[in-house]
């Protein structure tokens, strides 16, 4: 019995770096000290920014209802930790437990939390994405320049995607009244997403409020005058069109490359992590001293059929970086899984639009409640018999209740009469989502992994 407390005493001690000073890094060195942990505690960061909200960039604060430096994450726990701001981690040696840094110093560790994110894929020929008038948006500073950009007024403004951040940009142009064209290289916004059915609804409701919507097209090149401004832009149907202004929505890439030769089960989707947050070697071993979470992890998933999920989502940041901090230093049998259940949202064109689940897994849609007409609905997503995922327009009472069905395997179709369905939601239809095999823009949910069967999940806190 002195022994365990013992060894519970070193796990709460010592030196733990956290790489990545965003919303998953503070959780998780904020719940570190909440539980107990009384050693040093090292955060380092590639921004020169303490953690900050990134939601609000690509709302309230392109509408200028938030000044872009008051999007500060609130702070629930002292830290009392080292910050290292403003420098990259650009190597990892396992064996030494050591992070090398870009300043040119490193930083030994007993336990290593990777929180590294995500970043905008950006526009693929760097001389074009070099043009005055050329933006992503990710950072703080990418939405500084951009608020500053919009508020001149610009005469039309092109938007490069339309996944969500697309989507949302587009709506934030329409709201301060600017021209806007969004090139989406598949069929419908968010089809990647939500699949082709509800992605007609976006459709819709770009055409609704104005937006020069333009799908099955590519934007092939960037053209800039004599002074490096951008001035126009081409397409894949041989169009041109005039901008001043150009937003890359392209995805996102996964911060991974400084894990290169380090040993670990990193790559473009990804690190591989089990189902408690701990990261997989090249070899498929899990290491008990490295941990990952947010973004960049990939972690297998119990309700639908352990397959790798890599999750661009705010809420499953914070339930990984928790339960990654609890096991970072609690004993093997007081560990416990990540099971948090997908949840996303996304406010645009007037709409509300919430999702729970994993849709782009699912091969059927139903409209259980309101009418796809309305532009206000819920639609419930099945797979192989089994209620995988919904979505909501404007109705996100009813979410809660399709994430317990989604928990519990419920069958698909649903097998009871819902409250104002329609004629339109009586039967199945196919989802509609894209070939995975050809790119799309937007996917929230990265799925890998075997093929995924009926699987069924409760933990029980000890």
């Amino acid at each position: 019995m002195a022994l365990d407390g013992s060894l519970q005493r070193l796990r709460r001690e010592g030196h733990i770096v956290v790489v990545g000073a965003s919303l998953a890094g503070l959780r998780a060195a904020e719940t570190l000290r909440e539980e107990g942990f009384t050693g040093t505690l090292t955060m380092i960061g590639d921004e020169p920014y303490e953690p900050y909200d990134r939601p609000p960039l690509s709302k309230q604060v392109l509408l200028g209802l938030v000044p872009v430096g008051r999007t500060a994450l609130p702070r629930r726990h002292a830290i009392d930790g080292r910050w290292r701001l403003g420098v990259a981690a650009t190597a990892l040696d396992m064996a030494a437990k050591r992070v090398a840094l870009a300043d040119g110093t490193s930083v030994e560790y007993d336990r290593l939390l990777i929180a590294t994110g995500v970043r905008s894929r950006p526009w693929p020929n760097e001389l074009e994405a070099g043009l005055d008038g050329v933006f992503v948006l990710r950072t703080t500073d990418d939405a500084a320049r951009l608020v500053h950009r919009l508020r001149a007024g610009p005469r039309r403004v092109l938007v490069i995607g339309a996944g969500f951040t697309g989507s949302e940009i587009a709506s934030v142009c329409r709201e301060r009244e600017l021209p806007v064209t969004v090139a989406e290289r598949g069929p419908a916004p968010l089809v990647g997403a939500l699949g082709g059915v509800i992605g007609e609804v976006a459709a819709e409701l770009q055409h609704q409020y104005g937006v020069d919507l333009r799908c099955g097209v590519m934007v092939t090149g960037l053209e800039g005058d004599g002074a490096g401004r951008l001035r126009r832009a081409h397409f894949s149907d041989g169009d041109a069109l005039d901008a001043e202004v150009a937003v890359v929505a392209l995805g996102a890439t996964r911060n991974t490359e400084w894990l290169a030769g380090s040993g670990l089960a990193a790559g473009p989707r990804g690190i591989a992590c089990d189902a408690g947050c701990r990261a997989f070697d090249i070899r498929g071993i899990v290491s008990d001293d490295v941990f990952v979470a947010g973004d960049v992890a990939r972690s297998p998933h119990p309700l639908f059929g352990y397959q790798f999920l890599s999750l661009e989502h705010w809420g499953n940041a914070v339930a990984q970086a928790e339960v990654a901090a609890h096991n970072m230093i609690s004993p093997g049998e007081r560990r416990r899984p990540h099971l948090w259940t997908p949840y996303f949202w996304s406010a645009q064109f007037g709409r509300n639009i919430k999702s729970v689940g994993v849709p782009n897994m699912a091969d059927q849609i139903l409209v259980s409640q309101g009418s796809l007409s309305e532009h206000r609905f819920t639609a419930a997503y099945g797979y192989q018999g089994r209620v995988i995922a919904a979505v909501t327009f404007d109705q996100a009472k009813w979410l809660e209740f399709y994430q317990r069905q989604i928990e519990r395997a419920a069958p698909f179709p649903l097998p009871f009469t819902t409250v104002d369905r329609r004629t339109e939601g009586m039967r199945p239809v196919p989802a509609g989502f894209p070939d995975p095999s050809v790119p799309s823009h937007g996917p929230e949910v990265t799925v890998s992994g075997h093929s995924p069967t009926d699987q069924r999940v409760t933990f029980t806190p000890a």
